[in-house]
């Protein structure tokens, strides 16, 4: 296994084993989502924030800040995927508070 791999390996992580099945969920519910119209901008949203989590851990956690532009610049994607789908927010809350 190369060397860098190694470094990743779950078991040396000190992130806890439930809070990386939960990041998974969360990211597959938001790949999920961005294919639903009506949840794309709520989903886009959530995964916008989950990638700048991502990208602290990175850089703060793990030591290698440049390992953390990757998953701002999905963040950054994220994030304009849900500004210029904000409308559907607004559909939706109306519809939720009926």
């Amino acid at each position: 296994m190369p060397h860098a791999l190694a470094d990743n390996a779950p078991e040396n992580l000190t992130i806890p084993l439930g809070l990386l099945v939960f990041i998974g969920v969360a990211e597959v519910a938001g790949g999920i989502g961005l294919m639903v119209p009506r949840l794309c901008a709520l989903a886009a949203a959530g995964l916008s924030v989950l990638t700048v989590l991502a990208a602290a851990t990175q850089a703060f956690i793990a030591d290698k800040p440049a390992m953390g532009i990757f998953p701002l610049v999905l963040a950054a994607i994220f994030a304009w995927i849900a500004y210029q789908r904000r409308a559907t927010l607004t559909e939706l809350r109306t519809t939720l508070s009926r």
